[in-house]
């Protein structure tokens, strides 16, 4: 019987600047509306707070100060088996501006964007909890298992 594969782990930043949320598009040419928390795959051999400041670093151009957790969300694709955990953290701004002059060096992320939190009903997102935990003052939340939409 075949192994079950281990989840992937990753990270995200919520990063609110005068009360508008970061976002990012992470579908290289278009592919998809879809817009998320910048963040990514944790490397081993480093903390998640550090593996966040590299992965905003490189979707965004930003410096960044890690906070504290603010939800754990897993999404999954029932028909590939692809099953991911993302750490959300409370973040900070310390160096760099949002810039369409910026490139992310591995060619995903193609937008980056601030949102109120107006906007947010008129654009697609993930995970479906963003808005609440990002403008909400609660402790840390857990989201179960999405299913992954591109």
């Amino acid at each position: 019987m075949p192994r079950p594969k281990s989840p992937r782990l990753a990270v995200r930043a919520l990063i609110l600047q005068d009360d508008r949320l970061l976002l990012v598009n992470a579908f290289p040419g278009g592919q998809s509306d879809l817009w998320c928390a910048p963040g990514g795959g944790v490397e081993t051999g480093a903390s998640l707070p550090d593996n966040l400041a590299r992965e905003v670093f490189e979707e965004t151009g930003l410096r960044i100060a890690v906070g504290e957790p603010a939800l754990v969300n897993e999404f999954h694709d029932p028909s590939s088996g692809f099953h991911q955990v993302d750490i959300f953290f409370r973040c900070q701004i310390v160096g760099g501006i949002v810039s369409d002059d910026w490139r992310d060096p591995e060619g995903v992320v193609n937008r980056r964007r601030f949102f109120a939190q107006s906007e947010m009903g008129s654009i697609r997102f993930k995970p479906d909890s963003l808005v609440a935990v990002a403008w909400g003052k609660a402790a840390a939340a857990y989201d179960p298992l999405e299913r992954i939409v591109f």
